[in-house]
């Protein structure tokens, strides 16, 4: 596929750059983390990335470890930190009190302190796992998930992230896996933004690519849906512009 070859020259070009040669991947199991993964492996080598599972408490990796495994990824770069009781001493300290949301924010920030302490130990680059979708859709954890030195995935769609997951044979358990965080039990994408990725980016490519005229949009699309669309496009706009400074 023409899409992954390009990300894996845009991985190596912007590595030999910065004079880097060694990445850090967070993997979760889920399909934007694989598929960042395996592109970092095709571009760097097996023995120049690291895979770290940041499981809360008695989370299942099992996900994680299938993809690690399937990446190649050398056994003395395969690291694991449980992050339970530094989130739990963080959020006991702040009254989280049983906040999911808050709790969460908390546990995507810390897996940052992790990623990018373990970078600076092993002089490597944060490979972020973010797409196109989770940015225009705000759904991501400002200086948590978001944050890394490159992103090989970002101007991906979700449902184009599936696509190259495909192409690159990523075990069908992560395919098939309902979209979710991992932040807790029973959370996923879809039941938090109220509709799924497939049903949002077509919408999104006709409203930020196209800059097609809502009243054509609406033609094709459902209303209610694209309606919702755009609340949370607004809602979320913010996110994109902070810091907000004179500068």
């Amino acid at each position: 596929m023409e899409e992954a070859g390009k990300i894996i020259k845009f991985l190596q070009q912007t590595f030999e750059e910065q004079g880097f040669n060694k990445g850090l991947v967070g993997i979760s199991g889920g399909i934007d983390s694989a598929v960042s993964l395996m592109l970092a492996v095709k571009a760097l080598g097996k023995d120049n990335v690291f895979s770290v599972e940041m499981p809360y408490k008695n989370q299942k990796m099992d996900l994680a470890k299938m993809v690690i495994e399937q990446a190649g990824v050398s056994e003395e770069n395969r690291l694991e930190i449980n992050i339970g009781e530094m989130v739990n001493e963080i959020g006991g300290r702040l009254k989280t009190d049983g906040e999911k949301i808050r709790l969460g924010n908390i546990m995507a920030r810390v897996r940052m302190i992790v990623s990018y302490d373990l970078a600076k130990k092993h002089k490597a680059l944060v490979i972020g796992t973010e797409n196109k979708s989770e940015r225009l859709l705000g759904y991501y954890t400002r200086f948590g998930d978001e944050a890394a030195d490159i992103e090989p995935i970002g101007h991906l769609y979700k449902t184009q992230v599936y696509e190259i997951g495909e192409y690159l044979g990523i075990n069908k358990q992560i395919l098939q896996a309902e979209p979710a965080g991992g932040l807790w039990e029973g959370q996923t994408d879809a039941q938090e933004l109220g509709f799924s990725y497939k049903e949002a980016d077509p919408i999104l490519k006709e409203l930020i690519d196209k800059k097609t005229d809502i009243n054509e949009i609406i033609k094709k699309f459902d209303e209610s849906l694209i309606r919702k669309i755009q609340q949370r496009l607004k809602k979320v706009e913010f996110k994109s512009k902070v810091p907000f400074s004179l500068v």
